[in-house]
């Protein structure tokens, strides 16, 4: 049976990968299908195909109409009010971290190694604050082989650290110079670069997907902690500073504590189940 709740579930996921800095990993630990989600890429191969597309299907529907109808309004407030976009995602993620420490039962589970993973990949995140200035290329507006190779692996590099919690796959596309092209593509329905982003894409998400999966299967707590790393890495990340203008900053605070409500409010409904 075809999971229609998750067409939702993919607009909000759709929505956070428009915006550098923001993944869309970690906002499918917000809504509490992280796990599920990987599980179900991973098996779109096996005998029991039919189930993970059910999952699959309306959560990629959500996630492609959203970007393609969100992608001008998130630009656009991305644009003009960029502090408060990432003060309200750094609620949604600072929201969710009490789930996830939970989840980890770090106080029965955790020892060295666990304490070690979480540093690194906190540091490891944390230091792309380093490089938020990207590149600021133009879109491309035509295309030919070798611009098909390059949004080929483009959508793959994206994608790859999409499925993971923390890393953004927009980050990544503003740093290598295809942020512009990625966005005016999606909102402009260009099916030349459409078609190789998505195959990139794919592929990634399928490769990055039956890693984690072994990761879960057998090192299940150390992936938790290098998860929680990867989530609090990404506050460092996003957090944009203050502004000169006290409204606005108070419009940020604003923000963020509507990004902490909902994340509560998803823990509730989606966790309860």
């Amino acid at each position: 049976m075809i999971e229609w709740r998750n067409l939702y579930r993919g607009m909000i996921m759709g929505a956070s990968d428009i915006v550098p800095g923001v993944s869309g990993g970690t906002i499918a630990v917000v809504l509490g299908i992280y796990e599920r989600f990987i599980e179900a890429i991973n098996g779109v191969f096996t005998k029991e195909w039919k189930r993970h597309f059910a999952f699959l299907i309306p959560l990629g529907v959500g996630v492609v109409f959203a970007m393609w109808l969100l992608a001008g309004a998130i630009n656009w407030a991305f644009e003009y009010y960029p502090n408060q976009v990432q003060f309200l995602f750094l609620g949604l993620i600072a929201g969710v971290i009490p789930l996830l420490v939970r989840k980890s039962e770090y106080k029965q589970t955790f020892g060295g190694t666990h304490y070690i993973l979480f540093i690194l990949a906190t540091l490891f995140v944390a230091s792309m604050a380093f490089f938020s200035e990207g590149s600021d290329t133009s879109a491309m507006t035509s295309f030919d082989a070798k611009t098909y190779i390059l949004l080929f692996f483009s959508g793959w590099l994206a994608s790859s650290a999409m499925i993971l919690p923390g890393i953004s796959g927009s980050f990544l596309l503003l740093l290598v110079g295809m942020y512009p092209t990625f966005t005016y593509a999606i909102e402009e329905l260009v099916i030349d670069a459409l078609i190789p982003l998505g195959l990139g894409i794919a592929l990634g998400l399928i490769i990055m997907s039956k890693i984690l999966t072994y990761l879960f299967h057998r090192f299940y707590y150390q992936t938790y902690a290098l998860i929680i790393g990867l989530v609090i890495g990404s506050l460092v990340v996003i957090f944009p500073g203050f502004e000169s203008e006290s409204m606005r900053n108070v419009l940020s605070a604003i923000a963020f504590i509507l990004g902490l409500l909902v994340a509560y409010g998803l823990g509730k409904i989606e966790h309860k189940e």
